[in-house]
């Protein structure tokens, strides 16, 4: 009976922790995402409700991402929508900058793009002012425009 009990603790402290490294190892995507977002969602001057709920729901489905709280979300997304609000090129070099943390992983980079890509699509016009942004992500993440049809 305790032998038991001590193995189901320990499968529970166990994967207590693995979620716990999940989240660090993820943080910088994460933040990278939710920065390419704001960047995406604060292009054309309004940040719709419909590019919100696209970005939460790719982190809602995405193996990677889901370990973060809704809460934890829209805190990021809080904190880089105040720098736009403060100053626009502040807040688009802060979230640049966040967004730069992926550069060495191309596989996160390139997903990060084509979720802000996404974000751009989700009210309906993929405008070219959120075009030009995504395509000021790539060249942040030295990744061609062409790949994810931005020219």
């Amino acid at each position: 009976m305790a032998l038991e009990w001590l193995k189901q603790r320990f499968n529970e402290v166990s994967t207590g922790l693995k979620t716990e490294v999940s989240k660090i190892k993820n943080k910088s995507f994460l933040e990278s995402v939710v920065a390419g977002c704001a960047l995406v969602a604060h292009a054309d001057g309004v940040v719709r409700p419909e590019e919100k709920q696209k970005m939460m729901g790719f982190l809602r489905n995405s193996e990677v991402l889901s370990v973060y709280s809704t809460e934890e979300v829209i805190s990021i997304f809080d904190k880089y929508s105040r720098q736009f609000e403060f100053d626009y090129q502040i807040g688009q070099a802060s979230a640049l900058q966040a967004v730069a943390k992926v550069k060495n992983n191309e596989a996160e980079a390139r997903l990060m793009v084509r979720v802000c890509c996404a974000i751009g699509a989700a009210d309906g016009n993929f405008d070219d002012q959120e075009k030009a942004i995504v395509r000021k992500i790539c060249a942040e993440l030295g990744l061609n425009p062409k790949d994810f049809d931005l020219v």
